[in-house]
């Protein structure tokens, strides 16, 4: 599977969680924690899909964006994945697992922001 499908299939993915955890929130727990953690991941899946239609034309360094791309999933999950669990069980993912993933997605942004400004494709 190439960058592209990986990307988007994780999109998607984060999608279906991010909906699950804000049904969840709604429905079972009402703790600000899970409904914090489904939308991270609805807003970065809509991240990622974004910037990999705009590095496919062009419009992102592209071997930059796609491992700002794969920061911002891997930080977005993990962020949620910690909440959620603290949500659900009370307890953390484990020790700092939140702002670690909260310093992949900042990173992953800030790739996004440098792959733009270094694209060839004006």
């Amino acid at each position: 599977m190439n960058a592209t499908k990986t990307h988007l299939t994780f999109a998607a993915l984060m999608g279906l969680a991010g909906v699950a955890l804000l049904a969840a929130a709604a429905h079972v727990t009402g703790t600000a924690n899970v409904q914090t953690a489904g939308q991270m991941l609805l807003f970065h899946a809509s991240v990622v899909i974004g910037a990999t239609a705009a590095r496919k034309g062009g419009h992102l360094q592209d071997a930059l964006a796609r491992f700002a791309l794969s920061a911002i999933i891997f930080g977005a999950v993990l962020f949620a994945a910690d909440l959620a669990r603290r949500g659900f069980a009370n307890e953390a993912l484990f020790p700092r697992a939140a702002p670690i993933g909260g310093w992949f997605m900042l990173g992953g942004w800030l790739g996004l922001a440098v792959a733009a400004v270094t694209a060839r494709r004006t």
